[in-house]
């Protein structure tokens, strides 16, 4: 058994589809093991031509084994909510905001898990906003670790963050 990577490949955006190999590659298994997960059962998939597909999404819940959110990544989720409100009605400033601090975090972070958390988010602050609302606003394994290395500080001010905080007890 390999290692397995942390990141889904760059070319999935969203809950996309991946080869069973690059599933493979995201859980540490190997290819026929993934094939076997598929033909049990226990990891849906999509025929493409004469090719099995898996979702992303899938490929976490099985990585990760649960859904069951912390009570951090509850309020996590409320921050990231109210971040996604503010996204919407200030697009270009608050995306400003996120590149700056993501620049900042990418410069102490060149290497690792974080480095890798922290190019998924450029790959997604270049992309359609509707992709990042998605990911702030989803409580899915991947979100849920994207928003621990979130590059959203100071998009909301410390009174709104302390509102929020105090909603989601």
């Amino acid at each position: 058994m390999s290692a397995p990577t942390l990141a889904a490949p760059a070319h999935v955006r969203g809950d996309g589809l991946l080869t069973t190999g690059e599933a493979a590659r995201m859980l540490g298994v190997s290819r026929q093991h993934v094939v076997d997960l598929t033909a049990r059962g226990d990891l849906p998939f999509e025929s493409v031509g004469t090719h099995r597909r898996v979702r992303l999404s899938d490929v976490e819940r099985l990585r990760y084994g649960t859904t069951r959110m912390a009570a951090d990544q509850r309020r996590s989720l409320r921050l990231a909510h109210a971040v996604a409100g503010k996204l919407v009605q200030d697009p270009e400033g608050v995306l400003a905001v996120a590149r700056t601090n993501l620049g900042q975090m990418q410069s102490r972070h060149t290497r690792g898990r974080t480095a890798s958390w922290l190019q998924q988010w450029q790959d997604l602050l270049a992309g359609p906003v509707d992709e990042l609302l998605e990911v702030l606003t989803s409580p899915s394994p991947r979100a849920r670790e994207l928003r621990q290395n979130s590059p959203f500080a100071g998009v909301l001010s410390e009174d709104e963050r302390a509102a929020v905080l105090r909603s989601a007890r």
